[in-house]
């Protein structure tokens, strides 16, 4: 390879080409250039003509400088010109690269590969075997066995950063151990990540004696760009009016200043906050301090350093680390004249280190702080001694509990005296004394906790003591609700689900009355692991709730983090980890890091524990040479020069056809006029609106004034042109009937498409059934949903009260199932006595219509009689007796069907049936009023 400067060619020797430019130049030079051809004019027209130019003996000087250009490129590609060369490493026989692919690779892995690529790219030239190895483990050992340089660049680009430390020590032995490499002087290229990891000058030595005489090579990171690596948060102490918490980040080098910035994100990568950090000079940790509302601090999903990609630079936050809004409501008396007594005073000393306390206006009322403190997002309520909520509250609160919410109550004289529903076993009244002057016992000390409860592995001291408390009352699952137990067994903490939430009770008051538990330390720890089950009891299993999760219970991976630090599907190596061995489990490629457990309440592994320390890879010995991977990455420009090259001859073709006359102006212009108005005339053509879809905006926009501008009734088009005619001729007479009638004047009524058509301006919709009508699409079952949701009433006419014999199901009842099977309808009922629709304007008992004796069917009133979903109009009415027919009268008034077994009083029977439909459907429920009930009664006659 010849190297001038940042230029380097790795065919030098086709830069001998060059030495042939000069001849080149030399047979340009005596060539002349084709004669131009010129057209020969009419004899007259060359009289006086003067020869101004003569044919050219020599190629134009620009036309040659084109094609020298040309040559020179196409022997500077031929050479393999490389701009910014890595360095090489020169040698033969096979050779080796071992590169870390562990998580601190993935900053610099772009280098990384162009150090990889360079290397195999000059051994394959050379005619060499090439082995690469990473030193991340893998779920399978890697083949050592070496290849062609095409493969080896093949198993390169399948390498990627892994999301764990790199085990440089199981890697030697492996390489040790194979056969390939037993003869040693294998030449050895060491790409490392900078990091030492404990076990870097055992792995450069033990590479040292594979390469024996071929050396030992080794590029890594420049010193000041090493990975970085992030902490868990750290949060700051709300005693102190401290809302913020700060994430740590280290580097391997204490070296000069460096200043970077952390950013807090939501689980959808939205971007809550981003705060600064910076290295003083010397140091190798630094602080990125959020300060954040409760709010959008709970909503943190991810910490990432900015620009660092890796998976050590990324800390996933789960509920374990979201701080919880805690309210406090005290029923004590002398909670402000003596706060050193009073529940409350213990209560926010024990909660307040690791919890948001929310604070009340100052009040006696304990009912109106409940509803300040619901009013607003909340996750954990602590009732101290409230014996009977009130029913507004006690609702307030079984509604909050029910969506969410930990409700945490504290026994005492008046909870002890009367409870209310809210508590989560039921208790006895007037509560149990320990150790008074009229007892036999003696204070109780507490139980070891047992295996199920959420405070198992938390010590119990022995001066804790229990000389009063509420009891239980016996029950089969008392025991599988209890949390916590005195030593003779009875419960001292219970718990129970209730919906979605969990009430907690503790059995003693949360001050120094009946136990002296509230000062002491195990106080404090009982309630942080009550109060972290807040954000998590709506994932937890069991029927009572209470249930937390064991140590021998297994954690399955959710979504695991790959070496950039991308959070994604597991891999098929990762498994599940027992919550006992979690926070102490090894980042492998069993147990990568990321979100393990339930969706709901995902556990945080992440790669950086709070005990990580980065060191750099100090003096290596054994090493031939040592250097830091180069700024910027080799660039090949063969094929730029290439694609130059091929330009120019185009242009090379063009200039030779001008020159010589082969270019014929006037077609130049026409195929320069067609290039540029083709694509003019192309576009307009798109632009132009299509004429189906003008006709159907004008169609629509033409149907929905008219159907606006006027008051009317509405039919659907079944597709079968004997019915919809019938329904048209039977809706227009019962529009002049209702003209002729009623103050209501409606215009001609409208077919309606229910695919296409707008419902919402029709108050009645008329639907006979046909046997031939499609089913509905989706889209249009949601638009009958929609209409009669907003109010809209839809009549449907089986029309085949002729065809019922027994209790077989008729045509037009199974078209009528087969069309609304899927249709979101409420529960009919026939048209009860008394019903509006049968007194809306005549007074009716039944409602004939072509046939007689079909029953009409309405929506169903609730279980109390009424029925108050739009102002009680029935959304759908069916019926039988084929109304349309009974309605249709031709211009002059003639029936255009014979009524069955009435006759015309049946007729005007349904026609007034037709009447009261549509004043029912316009009027509600207003006849149903008690004003009216005199006048019915007189028009009745009673």
């Amino acid at each position: 390879m010849l190297t001038l400067g940042p230029l380097a060619f790795a065919n030098p020797w086709m830069l001998a080409g060059l030495a042939a430019l000069p001849a080149i130049w030399w047979l340009l030079r005596i060539s002349p250039p084709m004669p131009k051809r010129v057209r020969f004019p009419a004899i007259r027209l060359l009289v006086g003509l003067v020869r101004e130019e003569e044919t050219p003996a020599h190629t134009p000087f620009w036309l040659l400088m084109l094609r020298l250009a040309i040559a020179a490129l196409a022997v500077f590609a031929l050479a393999e010109p490389v701009w910014n060369p890595a360095p090489r490493v020169t040698g033969s026989g096979p050779l080796l690269i071992v590169t870390d692919n562990g998580w601190a690779s993935a900053s610099h892995w772009n280098e990384r590969r162009a150090a990889m690529d360079g290397l195999i790219a000059e051994a394959g030239r050379a005619d060499r075997p090439v082995l690469v190895v990473g030193t991340a483990p893998g779920a399978n050992a890697p083949e050592l066995n070496f290849e062609t340089a095409d493969d080896a660049n093949a198993r390169a680009r399948a390498l990627e950063p892994q999301p764990i430390e790199p085990d440089r020590t199981a890697l030697a032995e492996k390489l040790e151990g194979a056969e390939t490499l037993a003869r040693g002087n294998v030449q050895t290229v060491w790409i490392g990540d900078g990091l030492d990891y404990g076990a870097a000058a055992q792995f450069a030595n033990r590479l040292s004696a594979l390469a024996g005489s071929a050396g030992l090579t080794l590029i890594e990171p420049a010193p000041g760009s090493r990975a970085l690596a992030l902490l868990p948060p750290e949060q700051g102490n709300p005693e102190q009016g401290s809302n913020e918490f700060a994430a740590t980040v280290i580097r391997a080098q204490a070296d000069a200043q460096y200043a970077g910035s952390v950013r807090a994100t939501e689980a959808d990568g939205a971007v809550l906050s981003e705060t600064p950090f910076n290295f003083e000079d010397g140091a190798k940790s630094a602080k990125a301090v959020f300060e954040l509302p409760l709010e959008l601090r709970n909503k943190v999903a991810r910490l990432e350093i900015t620009g660092e990609q890796s998976a050590g630079a990324v800390v996933l936050a789960d509920e374990r680390w979201r701080r919880r809004s805690v309210g406090i409501v005290s029923g004590a008396s002398a909670e402000e004249a003596q706060p050193l007594l009073s529940d409350a005073y213990y209560l926010r000393r024990a909660i307040g280190p690791y919890a948001e306390l929310r604070d009340t206006p100052a009040s006696r009322d304990a009912q109106e702080e409940i509803r300040s403190l619901l009013s607003s997002p909340l996750s954990v309520l602590v009732l101290s001694d409230i014996g009977n909520l009130p029913d507004a509250e006690h609702d307030l609160l079984d509604q909050w509990v029910r969506q969410g919410g930990l409700l945490v109550r504290f026994a005492g004289p008046r909870l002890a005296e009367k409870s209310d529903g809210l508590v989560p076993v039921p208790l006895r009244s007037g509560g149990r004394a320990l150790g008074g002057s009229l007892s036999w016992s003696t204070p109780q000390q507490l139980a070891p906790f047992e295996e199920g409860s959420p405070f198992f592995g938390l010590a119990v001291p022995g001066d804790v003591t229990v000389s009063r408390q509420v009891l239980a009352e016996p029950a089969p699952d008392l025991s599988n609700r209890t949390w916590a137990r005195l030593s003779d067994g009875t419960p001292l903490v219970t718990a129970g689900k209730r919906g979605d939430g969990l009430v907690v009770l503790f059995h003693v008051p949360a001050n120094r009355d009946w136990s002296n538990l509230p000062i002491s330390g195990l106080f404090v720890e009982m309630l942080r692991r009550t109060i972290e089950l807040s954000q998590a009891v709506a994932a937890q299993d069991g029927e009572d709730g209470n249930a937390p999760l064991r140590k021998s219970d297994l954690l399955s991976p959710l979504s695991t983090l790959d070496g950039f630090g991308r959070l994604g599907t597991p891999p098929a190596t990762a498994t599940a980890i027992s919550v006992e061995q979690f926070e102490s489990a090894e980042r492998s490629p069993r147990h990568p890091p990321g979100l393990y457990g339930t969706a709901g309440n995902p556990r945080a592994l992440n790669l950086a524990t709070p005990e990580l320390e980065l060191t750099p890879a100090g003096a290596l010995s054994g090493l031939a040479e040592r250097r830091t991977f180069e700024g910027r990455a080799e660039e090949r420009l063969a094929a730029p020069a290439f694609l130059l090259a091929l330009i120019l001859l185009v242009l090379d073709t063009v200039a030779a056809l001008w020159v010589t006359g082969l270019f014929e102006t006037e077609r130049i212009k026409r195929v320069r006029f067609a290039s540029r108005f083709t694509p003019v005339l192309i576009a307009a053509l798109i632009a132009l609106p299509a004429p189906d879809a003008q006709a159907q905006d004008a169609s629509g926009d033409s149907f929905a004034l008219e159907a606006s501008l006027d008051t009317r009734l509405a039919y659907v088009l079944t597709g079968n042109a004997e019915i919809d005619t019938t329904s048209e001729a039977g809706l227009s007479s019962l529009s002049r009937i209702l003209a002729a009638r009623t103050a209501f004047e409606p215009a001609e009524p409208m077919g309606v498409n229910l695919a296409t058509d707008e419902l919402a301006f029709f108050p009645v919709l008329y639907w006979p059934m046909a046997a031939g009508q499609e089913d509905l699409a989706p889209e249009t079952l949601g638009k009958l949903n929609t209409y009669m949701k907003n109010g809209g009433t839809i009549f449907f006419d089986t029309r085949d009260q002729d065809q019922a014999v027994g209790g077989m199901v008729t045509p037009g009842t199974a078209t009528l199932r087969r069309l609304l099977g899927r249709l979101d309808l409420p529960p009919l009922a026939p048209v009860p006595a008394g019903h509006v629709l049968t007194k809306s304007f005549y007074l009716l008992r039944d409602f004939p219509g072509r046939w007689n004796g079909g029953e009409l069917w309405v929506e169903a009133p609730s279980s109390d009689g009424e029925n108050l979903s739009n102002d009680g109009v029935s959304t759908i009415i069916v019926g039988s007796n084929d109304y349309a027919a009974a309605w249709a009268r031709d211009a002059q008034g003639r029936a255009l069907y014979a009524v069955s077994p009435g006759g015309e009083r049946q007729r005007e029977m349904a026609e007034r049936f037709g009447v009261n439909l549509v004043m029912y459907a316009l009027t509600g429920n207003y006849k149903a009023d008690q004003v009216h009930v005199p006048a019915l009664l007189e028009r009745l006659g009673q």
